[in-house]
């Protein structure tokens, strides 16, 4: 695996980071890739993004990982959503358009990463599934705000991976809203993960087992995607 810095351009004087990991055994045309958005209260280089942005390129996947101009620029409060979901649309042109171009592309995201990409799908971007590594269903302790307007203009797949302790999605109304996706949704759910799936001590599970049966999850449901639709 090689990994490869890249700038990107978003309009005019905004210009963003990106990092491509390519497997050794990537085809281009032939194998698949990942884009993967940060949350709102970190950047790229946080180790909850490496370790996935690692881990998917392990897999085979090419993984590509980006900071918003936000991050990009060192300011805390996140860009207005029309230039969040144009940054991710700049990402996807510039894999879709590489010569490295994949033969499917997944978008994933850590919380508000994800809830943009799905936006951005629901507004036209087209992608093999969408991966929500911890879904902010909602702001903390106000879950009749929940953030599924969009939901029925997504027709791809997706998969959500959600603790039970994530005070930003209550699972119950999470499965409730699941039949408002046009597509086919999988909910995996972390026992005793919080947002960002850490677990108690008293569980007695190492935080890299956690990660780790996150990322079986996710090789196995693109996999199976991929046997489905040749």
């Amino acid at each position: 695996m090689r990994e490869e810095h890249r700038k990107i351009a978003v309009q005019p004087g905004v210009e963003i980071t990106s990092i491509w990991a390519i497997p050794d055994q990537y085809v281009p045309g032939q194998s698949d890739a990942i884009i993967l958005a940060h949350g709102a209260g970190n950047d790229m280089n946080h180790p909850f993004m490496t370790t996935f942005h690692q881990a998917f390129a392990r897999a085979g996947l090419l993984s590509v990982k980006f900071n918003f101009p936000y991050t990009e620029q060192g300011r805390k409060a996140p860009d207005r959503p029309a230039l969040l979901e144009q940054t991710w649309q700049a990402v996807y042109a510039a894999v879709t358009s590489d010569s490295s171009c994949p033969k499917r592309l997944f978008l994933a995201g850590k919380s508000m990463g994800g809830r943009i990409a799905s936006l951005a799908v629901a507004h036209g971007l087209e992608c093999a599934g969408l991966i929500f590594l911890g879904y902010p269903l909602h702001p903390p302790k106000q879950p009749e705000k929940a953030r599924t307007e969009h939901w029925p203009a997504i027709h791809c797949p997706t998969l959500f991976l959600e603790g039970t302790r994530d005070s930003l999605c209550d699972l119950a109304l999470l499965e409730s809203a699941l039949p408002l996706l046009a597509g086919p949704a999988k909910l995996k759910i972390i026992k005793g993960g919080d947002h960002s799936f850490k677990v108690p001590k008293a569980q007695n599970q190492s935080q890299e087992s956690v990660f780790e049966d996150v990322t079986a999850t996710i090789r196995d449901w693109v996999g199976r995607l991929n046997d489905e639709c040749p």
